[in-house]
């Protein structure tokens, strides 16, 4: 390597170091999440349950991170960015530990509880340090290369997962984050900056428990309609609880100097518009991935290991796009992407709803490797996108906001389709057919997912995609 190429490569690794050191958090967190879904049969066995009933151990993370996140950016501001996300890191490998050794499923709801608490820190509070730590022209390189290794995390996930679930102790599907826990904290110290804030404003005490109580009522309320037994007066009253809270919450968030929720932000039209486009999108995707591992499993009757292997090709086409999604976003932009490419991931859902036991696994494989690919792109383009507008001094408020509503929408997705499914089977045992129906309703809600974007400015985030540049490039290039 020449010295004229030698400087190019070690400034583009000194940019991406600090990304790479957040990306090890982002691993462990998705490499636990798809390893839950694809082992929650036989953790289901194990805890004397139902996989269906089980939904509340991954709505309970979840839930966890929905109400916790709201509170990261005031203390990365507080703490220091470092010590927070160290902290969650070290807490997320401790309650790993502790969900491998539950016997009971309030054991492991808890321990799953706690992980919740340390993601909540470790993801908003990552994407602010990468924020903060890269220049805005590299911002969407940085966003893509920081999602790989979670991406990585995706991939592993469903085979690892599935082979020592068929063929070990599910338990041990926990125990393989310590190590990488460990070996992200030390990096951690080593490469990140305690980034504080010097006027920190006081903790609105009275807005975290608002907010807090606002998504437990609503979240639990749609966890109760599955539990059997359960009076619909109980799933009323908290439903009415979650609605009421939530309309005193935003009373408080408008008049409070300093909120917990800065509602503020929606006053950004780019910012409101792909909250609302990105919060459906997200109750589709959480949705896909709880029924998944279910459809194969229960519907089809494969093994863990082998539905494993084909939820791999959906982590595989994630994987793929993070190396072109840049190019594409700087070739047509955000807006048209997220409109074009939001309509390609609601046809890859449509299709899921038509798998049946004699679809051949090589169309199953390819379809799911094509949904992988677009919602990928989707996720990069509405994590990037979003902070486009932001002032800096709102940066934390930002990131914190859309972590809720991401957390939020896609424990909804998951709480929802354990609902249809569960009306769609009757108390019986899950039939293919009742998949295609709860795979159909959200198809249908991943298109209505486009319509906020058709709102979006043209050179919406032309800063970060590049977008502007290269269509100016390209005119003068036609010219000549």
């Amino acid at each position: 390597m020449t010295n004229s190429t030698r400087q190019p490569f070690l400034e583009y690794v000194k940019t991406m170091i600090v990304p790479m050191v957040v990306a090890f958090a982002f691993f462990i967190e998705n490499f636990d999440s798809t390893v839950v879904t694809t082992a929650l049969p036989s953790m289901a066995v194990s805890f004397q349950s139902t996989p269906v009933e089980l939904s509340v151990a991954i709505t309970a993370y979840i839930l966890a991170v929905a109400i916790f996140i709201p509170i990261s950016g005031w203390l990365a501001d507080r703490f220091g960015a470092r010590n927070v996300f160290g902290t969650a890191i070290a807490l997320f490998t401790i309650s790993s530990i502790c969900c491998g050794l539950s016997l009971t499923l309030t054991q492991f709801t808890l321990a799953r509880i706690f992980q919740g608490i340390a993601g909540a820190m470790m993801v908003p509070v990552g994407r602010l340090i990468v924020l903060r730590s890269v220049e805005k022209k590299n911002f969407v390189k940085a966003m893509a290369f920081v999602t790989i290794p979670s991406v990585l995390g995706q991939i592993l996930g469903p085979p690892v997962g599935g082979f020592i679930t068929t063929y070990f102790s599910w338990q041990w599907i926990f125990f393989m984050n310590i190590p990488i826990g460990i070996i992200g904290f030390v990096l951690v110290q080593f490469f990140i900056k305690n980034f504080k804030q010097l006027d920190t404003p006081p903790l609105d005490w009275i807005g975290f428990l608002l907010t807090g109580a606002a998504i437990g009522s609503l979240m639990y309320a749609l966890e109760l309609v599955v539990r059997p037994k359960t009076e619909g007066a109980v799933i009323l009253t908290f439903l009415c609880i979650g609605v009421i809270v939530t309309v005193v919450a935003i009373w408080h968030a408008r008049r409070h100097p300093a909120p917990m929720v800065d509602l503020s932000l929606l006053k950004v039209p780019t910012f409101n518009l792909v909250m609302i486009g990105g919060f459906t999108f997200r109750m589709s995707v959480g949705a896909a991935s709880f029924l998944l591992p279910l459809q194969l499993q229960i519907g089809f009757g494969v093994s863990a290991f082998t539905s494993g292997l084909l939820t791999l090709f959906l982590a595989t086409g994630a994987f793929m796009m993070k190396a072109i999604g840049p190019p594409i976003l700087r070739r047509w932009g955000f807006r048209n992407v997220l409109i074009g490419n939001g309509i390609l991931y609601g046809l890859s859902v449509l299709s899921y709803a038509f798998f049946t036991p004699s679809t051949p696994f090589l169309l199953i494989s390819t379809l799911l490797f094509c949904g992988g690919l677009f919602r990928s792109l989707q996720f990069t383009s509405i994590n990037t996108v979003c902070y486009a507008d932001i002032p800096s001094v709102k940066m934390s408020s930002a990131t914190s906001f859309s972590s809720t509503a991401d957390r939020f929408a896609i424990g909804a997705g998951v709480s929802m389709s354990a609902i249809l499914l569960h009306l769609s089977t009757g108390m019986n045992v899950a039939k293919p057919v009742d998949f295609q129906l709860v795979f159909l309703a959200f198809a249908v809600l991943a298109f209505i997912s486009v319509q906020p974007y058709l709102r979006l400015k043209r050179d919406a985030g032309h800063e970060l995609s590049g977008h502007a540049v290269s269509v100016v490039a390209q005119n003068k290039k036609d010219q000549s």
